[in-house]
C-alpha cells in the first residue's frame, strides 16, 4: 500500500541564464540544471536523508526531462532505489500553432539509461502526451487517466517494498496537477518555485483500496525551506498568457512538420487492467 507521496520540481534550469547551452539528449527545449540547479538537487537529497528511514522515498517517477533526472540522480544515489521513467508526467505545452510543427519529446528509456544508469528500464511509460500540446483542462485529464492507470500498474509491476513512499519529480504546471488530483481538489492554488516539495499523506490510512486520486491531504505545498537559497523561479497557472480563455498557442519545433504524433494517450499492455478504474 502507498503510504507516502512526494512531489518535486526539477532544479534551476540552465537555459534561464545563458542562450550557450546544449543538452546531452540533444533534443531541443531539454536544457540541464544549472550549477545552482544541481546544488538545490543536492539539498533536496540531504533534505530526504535527515528523514527516519521509513519516512523516505523507495522509489523515484521522473519526467523524462534531463533537468528532473538530474534533480532525481542524487537521492537515487544516496537511497540506492530505482528511478521510473514515465511520460505521463512530463512537461506541459500549450497547443501548438497550426502548421508549426510538433513539440518535443523527449526519447526512449533506453536511450536515456545511457546517461542515468539509476534508471530502471524494466518500468514502460504508461501516458504520452499528444506533441501538439494541451490545453490547461487538458492537462488535468492527462494527469487524471494516467494515476488512475498507475495504481493497478504500480501494484503489477514494482516490488511492494518499493511502492510504499513514492517521490514523483517533473515540472510546475504538471507538478500542480498531479497534487490537485491526488488531494482532490481542482482548485487548490500553488506556485511553485523550483526543487520545491510537496507532501501528501493518505487521507483514510483504513483505506485498503489503496486508492490514489482523491485520497491525499497536504502536509506541505510547495515547501523550500530545506533550500538554503530559498525558494525561486515560483510559477502557477494565473502566470500563463491566456486570449479569450485559451491558453495562447506556441510553436512547435522547426523540421518536425511531418512528424507523426504517436504514441498518444494511455500505453497498456493489459488493457483489461484498468477499465474498472477509468
Amino acid at each position: 500500500m502507498v503510504e507516502k507521496v512526494y512531489v518535486a520540481r526539477h532544479g534551476f534550469r540552465l537555459n534561464w541564464v545563458s542562450t550557450a547551452w546544449k543538452s546531452p539528449t540533444g533534443l531541443p527545449r531539454d536544457p540541464p540544471l544549472t550549477a545552482y540547479g544541481e546544488t538545490q538537487a543536492q539539498e533536496l537529497c540531504e533534505y530526504f536523508m535527515s528523514f527516519p528511514e521509513h519516512e523516505r522515498p523507495t522509489a523515484i517517477f521522473s519526467s523524462p526531462y534531463y533537468r528532473c533526472l538530474q534533480t532525481s540522480r542524487p537521492l537515487a544515489r544516496a537511497l540506492g532505489i530505482p528511478i521510473y521513467v514515465e511520460h505521463g508526467i512530463a512537461e506541459w505545452y500549450s497547443p501548438v500553432e497550426p502548421g508549426t510543427g510538433l513539440h518535443p519529446r523527449p526519447g526512449p528509456t533506453g536511450a536515456l539509461h545511457a546517461l542515468f544508469p539509476e534508471i530502471d528500464p524494466a518500468w514502460r511509460t504508461l501516458f504520452y502526451p499528444s506533441r501538439k500540446g494541451e490545453t490547461v483542462d487538458e492537462l488535468h485529464v492527462r494527469i487524471d487517466a494516467f494515476l488512475r492507470a498507475f495504481r493497478p500498474a504500480l501494484a503489477a509491476r514494482v516490488p511492494a517494498e518499493r511502492r510504499r513512499r513514492l517521490l514523483f519529480v517533473t515540472h510546475a504546471a504538471t507538478t500542480i496537477a498531479l497534487v490537485r488530483t491526488l488531494v482532490g481538489d481542482a482548485q487548490l492554488h500553488m506556485k511553485v518555485g523550483c526543487c520545491s516539495l510537496t507532501e501528501l499523506d493518505r487521507r483514510e490510512r483504513a483505506d485498503r483500496s489503496d486508492r490514489l486520486v482523491g485520497a491525499w491531504t497536504p502536509v506541505a505545498l510547495a515547501a523550500g525551506d530545506h533550500l538554503k537559497g530559498g525558494i525561486s523561479r515560483e510559477w502557477g497557472f494565473e502566470d500563463i498568457e491566456v486570449e479569450k480563455g485559451r491558453v495562447v498557442e506556441d510553436p512547435g519545433v522547426p523540421g518536425t512538420e511531418h512528424e507523426r504524433d504517436e504514441p498518444i494517450g494511455l500505453q497498456l499492455e493489459d488493457p483489461h487492467q484498468v477499465v474498472s478504474n477509468l
